[in-house]
């Protein structure tokens, strides 16, 4: 049975990738970007990233060339005719992405899916530009596309459930772990990860430990890979700040999402992290390394506050069915490395733990922010686990 073509739309760090990941599954595949640069990098990305396949021994010259031989690079949006599927990964303009769905819907089959890789806005606003809305799915690949096995697959409440059956197969066939998120602000993975960031900021902006030292603690203590401050300033300040405050309005201004000052004045000093050369840190070759306070106490304090945040936002996300418990718990291991699931994570504390660490925040802080979720609460009266 022969493969269907796929059309990437975007030929950006995500765009390439994808295209890359459906050429290496063995796709013709044909990558399209209205910018002449755009797909001289993207065509650079590609052999870049594949040339170091070669070095390390995990594809042959053979493979190598084949793959990059069934890549098409265009201009012209006519050349995703006679595509299966296409996979949209431009600009987050909800304006933008309607035009050229709209756009394209003109141009194939009625059978052909169309699919956004958006990472914060509604897929169902994207689909409504369509004149067949039931073709239209959320697939949303993470950084790099090619390293990263998590894809969440966000059908709207306008897809065709075929649409999501088919979908789901054709990333599956690419060696993907997928995971089927409800469309709301975030899906799972950038919706259940924003304590990770927000709660870190709050304890710096207290005065509670510097920013090496709460790093230091979710790396020793929850055995996190990268700290929160590292971590935003590898994903970038400016990309990490625009989806924090996209999804804290998506939620209508719900008090859990909402920015911090200093994550703003970073955003504005265009302190935008790795990329900038500085950001919560100095990446300078001069620059002096931070070092963290190694107190233990402290530390478990960090993680317990930060950790409880991130698990009620996991119990929530499961009380308002927006995912499955394997998905979410899934999503959070495969998305963003976590070392456990956070359902499982929440067993292994100890429910009545995380609650009581949660309504005591609430009780001295007197912010609807710490609001324990209402299954956590329910669960803890019952005496039940996740697992």
């Amino acid at each position: 049975m022969s493969l269907i073509k796929i059309g990437v739309v975007g030929a950006g760090t995500m765009g390439s990738g994808i295209a890359q990941v459906a050429a290496t599954a063995g796709h013709s595949v044909v990558l399209v970007d209205s910018f002449p640069n755009a797909l001289i990098k993207g065509k650079d990305s590609i052999v870049k990233s594949l040339n170091k396949q070669v070095e390390k021994g995990i594809i042959s010259k053979e493979t190598y060339d084949a793959i990059l031989s069934r890549i098409e690079f265009s201009e012209d949006t006519n050349s995703l005719q006679g595509c299966g599927l296409i996979i949209e990964a431009i600009i987050e303009a909800l304006s933008v992405k309607q035009n050229l769905f709209s756009q394209v819907e003109k141009l194939v089959s009625d059978d052909c899916i169309l699919a956004t890789n958006t990472s914060s806005l509604s897929v169902v606003s994207i689909a409504s530009a369509c004149v067949k809305p039931e073709r239209v799915i959320g697939i949303h690949f993470f950084n790099p596309a090619t390293l990263m096995p998590l894809v969440e697959l966000i059908p709207a409440l306008t897809t065709d459930e075929n649409i999501l059956i088919q979908t789901k197969n054709i990333i599956d066939s690419w060696g993907k772990k997928t995971v089927i998120a409800k469309d709301t602000p975030g899906f799972i993975v950038n919706r259940i990860a924003r304590p990770y960031y927000g709660e870190a900021i709050r304890i710096y902006e207290e005065g509670v430990a510097d920013i090496a030292t709460i790093d230091w603690a979710m790396k020793e203590i929850g055995k996190f890979k990268m700290g929160p401050f590292e971590l935003m300033d590898f994903i970038g300040n400016d990309i990490n700040f625009k989806v924090t405050e996209t999804v804290f309005e998506q939620f209508f201004y719900d008090p859990r999402y909402k920015p911090s000052f200093t994550q703003k004045r970073l955003y504005e000093a265009k302190r935008y992290g790795r990329k900038s050369g500085r950001g919560y840190y100095d990446y300078s070759p001069d620059a002096i390394p931070s070092m963290p306070t190694k107190d233990i106490i402290l530390g478990e304090q960090i993680f317990q506050r930060i950790i409880a945040m991130l698990i009620n936002e996991a119990i929530d996300a499961l009380f308002l069915k927006i995912a499955t418990r394997d998905d979410i718990d899934l999503a959070m291991t495969k998305g963003v490395n976590y070392s456990k699931g956070l359902l499982k994570w929440a067993d292994d504390l100890g429910l009545q733990q995380v609650l009581n660490t949660l309504e005591n925040l609430q009780s001295e802080y007197g912010e609807d922010r710490y609001r324990p979720s209402p299954l956590l609460k329910r669960m803890v009266r019952e005496g039940k686990t996740f697992y």
